[in-house]
């Protein structure tokens, strides 16, 4: 089963920024998916949103930002940069800053997409999903420990961005590597809300490089016709990768995180 996903980064960023008490305006860091939620629910409730992104996010996630409305910014794609260039933004235009994944309404709303998937698939022996800064991780572990205990939960991660990887190993929060991966998604690391949630559920993560993100892209692409982005592929490619960690399940759920792709560059050409 793959559920695509899309209305779940959007769902949390409508609930954060309903809880808001003023009309200040709202700052995020993000490559792209997390950056285009926030721009829309910004617009729709008549706020200025301005977006850090690096500059190795796709034209096709700037321009859909730009789209929404938001004023974009450009920073080094380093998540310390990330994280400076907001907090300048933040003193700047007096606003308030929504992290893309490190936050309970960002969690929460990335839990709805495992919800959804729980309740159209039924039960399911696993269910993977991608990790960068651990906020759909994290929502899919309370989901899922909610809906269904014996859910088995994977993560699956770049071996150039195997930080929750080496995090699990070592049972100690490690930092991201330098962003290397095609899958650009998912080059930021965990948090310290997201960081306990994912060790204390995860059965594993499973790594896989860029090769298989491709081909797992391109398999989807072909098969099932289904636009998805690097980053929402190695879910995907660690099945095909991983077999041996999913004995035992029969009825595996994937959930796909992202559509992003610049149709002019795509990246097995």
């Amino acid at each position: 089963n793959l559920q695509k996903v899309g209305a779940f980064k959007f769902r949390g960023a409508t609930n954060a920024l309903l809880k808001r008490r003023d009309d200040r305006p709202v700052v995020t860091h993000s490559s792209g998916n997390h950056a285009q939620a926030v721009a829309l629910a910004a617009r729709q409730m008549g706020r200025q949103a301005h977006i850090v992104m690096p500059t190795t996010a796709p034209a096709v996630k700037r321009a859909a930002v730009l789209g929404y409305g938001a004023r974009v910014i450009p920073c080094e794609p380093t998540l310390e940069a990330r994280e400076t260039t907001a907090a300048r933004v933040v003193a700047e235009v007096d606003g308030f800053l929504l992290p893309p994944y490190d936050h309970p309404h960002i969690i929460a709303g990335a839990g709805t997409a495992a919800l959804e998937l729980l309740e159209q698939a039924g039960p399911l022996d696993a269910i993977i999903a991608p990790i960068g800064g651990g906020g759909l991780m994290a929502g899919t572990c309370i989901a899922a420990a909610g809906r269904s205990p014996s859910t088995r939960l994977f993560a699956s991660e770049p071996t150039l961005a195997d930080d929750a990887f080496r995090s699990l190993q070592t049972g100690v929060l490690q930092p991201p590597a330098p962003p290397a991966s095609v899958a650009d998604g998912l080059l930021t690391g965990l948090g310290d809300l997201t960081w306990p949630i994912v060790r204390d559920h995860l059965h594993a993560v499973l790594l896989v490089d860029d090769d298989a993100i491709l081909s797992a892209m391109r398999l989807v692409w072909e098969r099932a016709k289904i636009v998805i982005e690097p980053s929402a592929a190695v879910g995907v490619a660690a099945v095909m990768c991983h077999a041996e960690q999913l004995n035992g399940c029969s009825r595996v759920g994937i959930i796909l995180s992202g559509g992003n792709v610049d149709l002019d560059t795509l990246p097995w050409l």
